[in-house]
């Protein structure tokens, strides 16, 4: 884990690098992924039971490719109780959260015009769920619970087997949030099959969820098709912490993004070179007692940086300007400091705070922008899954006023079936 202090000369281009990290495309990846979104849309449930052999070597006919209800029930038993508790327990907490975001329609009348909104939910969502590195039922819980807050009929969700099951505890947690449907099939092939339907699975009106460089190309080349929620990156957290710091849960924060995936992002911004060197060491210690040290070692290695800055102002300054999907205020009056953030995926306010609360059980939703695109994305929740219809109803008279106004502006745009639409009412 390099340090930059703002004295160096290096330090204005690893700030650079870090910025730029969200603009990296593959070629070769996204024309291999054209090519089986292709065939999906084409070929149906063969190419999809194509792609499921080849890239997972399971041999499956459609009518296995949905999960069974005995199946789920059968994930209940072979889950420990305790396991099922704690799933419960998260999707109450993130369902009371999501509550908190539903929206109603609305209107409002004057002069004899009533406009409003109308927000009704999507008719039916996909959830790509990954399968591969490691299990993520909380992912689960916060892709499709904030959809059935949200009123979503139908919620399908599809996860990849290479090991010919699917763990009991996606299985599980799918049940708790309500999930309709479950199908035992990953890759792009599963997104090309939500995008595009097959025989066996019908289409969706939107794709939410995480995977990898080939599910992420994929979503961006079905947008259009269907709505996605957001190209998500790699994992990432910046803490940000002074002089008052302990070195042993910055360290541990920074572990706890870094064990996610060999390319998680993790960065210290800081205004003590004391502090970055102690958090430095102590992140090389608590490498070696983790399960997934191969992992966090090589984020570690390759994508990870402590930045020592002059003084608080130019903390926030480069925290905003690197826009991290996770900010920790690992600072004294961490909560007075909270109107100076203007990018961020999630804030975790205080030294009390961690990033697992987060992930797992405070509620907030833990789908989040990455790659800098902070500044423009917010995280996931219920209004991914309602639409704003605008409403407008007219009176007569109001129409009226507003005649000559509408006239003279289609006339000054060349429009002239548009002021015939108002003059046809007075003919």
């Amino acid at each position: 884990m390099n340090i930059h202090s703002w004295k160096d000369k290096l330090f204005a281009k690893a700030v650079e690098t870090v910025c730029l990290r969200g603009s990296q495309q593959n070629a070769k990846v996204e024309q291999s992924v054209r090519d089986i979104l292709k065939s999906v849309r084409g070929e149906g449930d063969k190419a999809v039971q194509r792609f499921t052999w080849k890239f997972d070597r399971i041999r499956i006919s459609p009518n296995q490719l949905r999960v069974s209800q005995n199946e789920i029930l059968e994930a209940y038993s072979a889950l420990p109780k305790s396991d099922t508790a704690a799933l419960k327990y998260a999707a109450r907490r993130i369902r009371t959260f999501h509550r908190r975001q539903r929206r109603s329609t609305w209107t409002y009348r004057k002069d004899g015009i009533q406009l409003g909104q109308l927000i009704t939910p999507l008719d039916a969502v996909g959830v790509y769920v990954p399968g591969g590195k490691a299990v993520y039922p909380s992912s689960v819980l916060m892709n499709t619970i904030p959809a059935k807050v949200a009123g979503v009929g139908r919620v399908v969700m599809c996860t990849p087997t290479p090991s010919g099951s699917i763990h009991p505890s996606l299985l599980v947690a799918a049940d708790i949030a309500g999930v309709d449907e479950i199908y035992r099939v990953g890759g792009v092939q599963a997104i090309g099959a939500l995008a595009f339907g097959t025989s066996t699975i019908c289409p969706v009106d939107k794709i939410v969820g995480p995977g990898n460089l080939y599910v992420a190309t994929a979503k961006r080349l079905v947008y259009g098709q269907v709505d996605i929620d957001m190209i998500a990156g790699p994992s990432e957290l910046l803490v940000l912490a002074d002089s008052t710091s302990n070195s042993r849960h910055v360290a541990a924060d920074l572990l706890c993004e870094a064990e996610h995936d060999e390319e998680a992002c993790v960065y210290l911004v800081t205004t003590s070179m004391a502090v970055a060197t102690r958090v430095v060491k102590e992140v090389n210690r608590q490498l070696s007692e983790l399960g997934r040290h191969e992992i966090a070692s090589r984020s570690v290695k390759n994508h990870a940086v402590a930045f020592v800055v002059r003084n608080m102002d130019d903390a926030f300054a480069l925290a905003n300007r690197i826009a991290p999907e996770h900010l920790s205020l690992n600072v004294k009056n961490a909560m007075g400091h909270l109107p100076r953030i203007r990018h961020a995926g999630a804030v975790f306010v205080g030294r009390y705070t961690p990033p697992a609360v987060a992930d797992y059980v405070a509620g907030p939703n833990h789908v989040l922008p990455t790659g800098g695109s902070a500044r423009f994305f917010s995280s996931l929740g219920v209004d991914e899954y309602v639409k704003r219809s605008n409403v407008v109803s007219y009176s007569q008279a109001a129409l009226l006023k507003a005649k000559r106004a509408v006239v003279r502006l289609a006339t000054l745009e060349g429009f002239d079936a548009h002021s015939q639409s108002m003059e046809s009412r007075w003919i």
